[in-house]
């Protein structure tokens, strides 16, 4: 988790070019909340157990990232996408925004990153598990999978790390799915995520606030259509260049996240 916040502190702290816009986001009044923190953890572990079980996944997703002008005018930049995953070392990922348009394929050695705006793709040998990858994607090529927190093969340590403060939330409803709703802190960020009640407790949504940028900007994930075992369609997760596009180098693919071009990075608190 901490890796996670610094990278969503990086991404958060950017201005645009010329406009004055940063990324920040505003929260709504405090509520009350009962802690219970011995079922949050309970509930947390249930999840993480869960997700570890499962060898094929398949979802559909959407993100929203807020950002706010100098003016306090809030705006959001969201994007969609979908998820085939079969552990422990394939993944098809797709993302689509105003800004980006990519699909992320990886067969246990090879990564493909495809940039769909650009015609033009990148291959680089990444062999190892799903866990490697998404670790590599963060911390080498700094282009994080959405909700990588919730893929590796242990959840539960991933999303504890660092944490100092938890609580219940009682219930919720996401995509018509009732959720029981926990919320935990650590020093860099506050994160919530909803759990699908029953016996098939996958995460619904997930959204982390960094604490390390004024404002306290927010990153979401919710994800939809959840799919496991033999619902879920076979894939090769081969590249199938079927566009002929351009084979490039990894630094010249555009970056392929949800910003515009003329975004620059500010500074952290």
């Amino acid at each position: 988790m901490e890796k996670i916040a610094r990278k969503l502190s990086e991404l958060a702290a950017i201005r645009v070019a010329g406009a004055g816009l940063a990324l920040v986001v505003g929260l709504s009044s405090p509520i009350t909340v009962h802690a219970d923190e011995a079922t949050a953890k309970s509930l947390l572990k249930n999840m993480s157990d869960y997700m570890s079980a499962q060898k094929n996944i398949s979802f559909n997703y959407d993100t929203d990232l807020e950002v706010v002008t100098k003016q306090n005018q809030k705006l959001a930049l969201a994007a969609s996408g979908t998820v085939v995953m079969n552990r422990p070392d394939k993944i098809r990922n797709t993302r689509t925004g105003g800004f980006a348009d990519v699909e992320l394929l990886f067969d246990g050695k090879t990564l493909t990153l495809f940039g769909k705006n650009a015609n033009a793709y990148t291959q680089v040998e990444v062999p190892g598990t799903l866990d490697h990858l998404i670790n590599e994607l963060r911390d080498k090529y700094n282009r994080p999978l959405p909700g990588a927190d919730l893929f590796v093969s242990n959840p539960e340590a991933e999303l504890m790390d660092g944490v100092n403060d938890i609580k219940d939330l009682g219930s919720g409803v996401i995509g018509g799915v009732e959720c029981d709703h926990l919320a935990f802190r650590t020093k860099d960020v506050d994160w919530q995520i909803w759990i699908a009640q029953g016996d098939r407790p996958y995460p619904c949504r997930y959204v982390i606030t960094t604490k390390q940028v004024n404002g306290g900007p927010q990153y979401s994930i919710q994800l939809r259509d959840w799919k496991t075992g033999d619902e879920v369609a076979a894939d090769d997760f081969a590249f199938n260049n079927s566009t002929n596009a351009k084979k490039i180098e990894l630094k010249d693919l555009p970056n392929g996240d949800d910003l515009p071009k003329n975004f620059v990075r500010g500074k952290l608190k």
